[in-house]
C-alpha cells in the first residue's frame, strides 16, 4: 500500500517497492485509460500536478510552512519555460533547467523576505508576493502575453545525443514525463528522508529547540521554501509543454488554494505519498464529476470539509490507521488462539 510506507527500511532506499509497483501502474494508463470514458491528457495532467504538490508538500507538509502563494513559482517556471523557447534557445533541456532556476531564484527572493516570520504572519505575506507575481504576469503584456497568455509553445523533442525522442504526441509525451516523475519522486523521498530533511522537520515541530540544537532555522526556511519553488517551477515548464502555452490563471490566488487542497485531502501533513492521492482524487472528481454538474467542486469543497473535521490527517492517514486497527486485531486474534491452544494442552 502506498500509504504504508514509510517505514525505516523503506526510508533507507533510494527506490521503494511502492514506487516500482507504483511506476508500473502507472506506465498502463495510456493501454486502458480511454476504455473507462477518460482521455490520455489526463494521465499527463495528473503527473504533472503530483510532482508539484509533492514539492509544495516540502514546504507545507515536511516543514510545516503555510505557502498559501505557490501557484506563482508553479506560474514564474511555465513563464519561463517559453520564454527561453521562444526568445534564447529551443531546446528541452535549457529550457526545463530555466523553468526550475527562475522559479528557485523567485523562491530565495521571497524567502529572504519570510523566513524570519511564523504562523499567519508567513501564510499571509506568501499570499502577498504570489498576488505580485501574478498581477505582474498580467501587466507585463509585452513580455508574458497578459491575460491572453504566451502562447506557440512547442513540445521540443527530448534529444540525448545518440537519439531523440518527439513529444508531440501525447502518449510520447505521457511516457516521458513518467520518467521524469519516477526521477523527481526518487529525489524527493531520498532529501525528505536525508539529515537535511530531518532537520527540516525537527523545526516542524519546534523552531526554538532545533535552533538551540544549533542549526540555522532561517537557512533551513529559506532553502526548503526555494527548493520547493525550483520543483514547483520545474513542474510548471512541463505543464507550459503540456498545454502548449502558459497563462497567469495557474498563478491566481484560487489555483494556488487548489494544491493546498489536494495536499491536505490526500493526506500530505502524514504521508509522503498523500499529494499524489489527493492530486488523483481532485483531478478525477474534476473530470468525471464535471461531465455530470457545473457543480462539481461543491461536492469536493464538502469532501474537503469533511475530511477536515473528522479526519485531518486525510486519506493517506484514514487508510494507515485503518491498516494499523487491521494488523492489531490480527495479532490479537492470533493471541487470543495461542492462549486457547495453551489453556486447552494444559487440560
Amino acid at each position: 500500500m502506498i500509504v504504508g510506507s514509510n517505514s525505516s527500511s523503506d526510508a533507507a532506499r533510494l527506490v521503494t517497492p511502492t514506487m516500482l509497483v507504483l511506476w508500473l501502474v502507472l506506465a498502463t494508463v495510456p493501454l486502458w485509460i480511454t476504455r473507462i470514458g477518460l482521455y490520455p491528457y489526463l494521465g499527463i495532467e495528473i503527473l504533472i500536478w503530483s510532482l508539484y504538490a509533492l514539492a509544495f508538500n516540502l514546504v507545507l507538509g515536511r516543514a510545516g510552512l503555510p505557502s498559501f502563494g505557490h501557484g506563482a513559482y508553479f506560474g514564474i517556471g511555465a513563464y519561463s519555460f517559453g520564454l527561453c523557447q521562444l526568445d534564447i534557445v529551443a531546446n528541452l533541456w535549457i529550457c526545463l533547467a530555466a523553468a526550475a532556476v527562475v522559479a528557485g531564484l523567485a523562491g530565495v527572493l521571497v524567502a529572504m523576505f519570510i523566513s524570519h516570520r511564523r504562523g499567519i504572519y508567513y501564510a499571509f505575506m506568501t499570499i502577498a508576493f504570489g498576488q505580485i507575481f501574478w498581477t505582474l504576469a498580467i501587466k507585463s503584456h509585452r513580455i508574458t502575453g497578459g491575460e491572453d497568455g504566451l502562447l506557440k509553445i512547442k513540445r521540443l523533442p527530448a534529444d540525448f545525443g545518440l537519439v531523440s525522442f518527439d513529444l508531440t504526441d501525447n502518449v510520447a509525451f505521457y511516457y516521458f514525463v513518467l520518467a521524469v516523475f519516477a526521477v523527481g519522486v526518487a529525489a524527493l523521498w531520498r532529501l525528505v528522508h536525508s539529515p537535511y530533511g530531518r532537520v527540516v522537520a525537527a523545526i516542524r515541530q519546534s523552531e526554538v529547540r532545533a535552533a538551540h540544537l544549533g542549526y540555522n532555522v532561517w537557512l533551513y526556511k529559506a532553502s526548503v521554501f526555494a527548493l520547493s519553488a525550483a520543483v514547483s517551477g520545474f513542474a510548471g515548464g512541463l505543464f507550459a509543454m503540456a498545454q502548449l502555452a502558459a497563462f497567469p490563471d495557474v498563478m491566481s490566488l484560487h489555483q494556488s488554494g487548489y494544491v493546498v487542497m489536494m495536499t491536505l485531502v490526500g493526506g500530505g501533513l502524514v504521508s509522503f505519498w498523500g499529494p499524489v492521492i489527493g492530486v488523483f482524487l481532485f483531478l478525477t472528481a474534476r473530470d468525471v464529476i464535471g461531465a455530470l454538474t457545473n457543480a462539481w467542486m461543491l461536492y469536493f469543497g464538502l469532501l474537503f470539509i469533511a475530511i477536515v473535521l473528522f479526519r485531518p490527517e486525510g486519506i493517506a492517514g484514514a487508510l494507515s490507521a485503518a491498516m494499523q486497527r487491521h494488523s492489531l486485531n490480527a495479532l490479537r486474534r492470533r493471541g487470543t488462539s495461542a492462549m486457547r491452544l495453551l489453556v486447552g494442552g494444559g487440560r
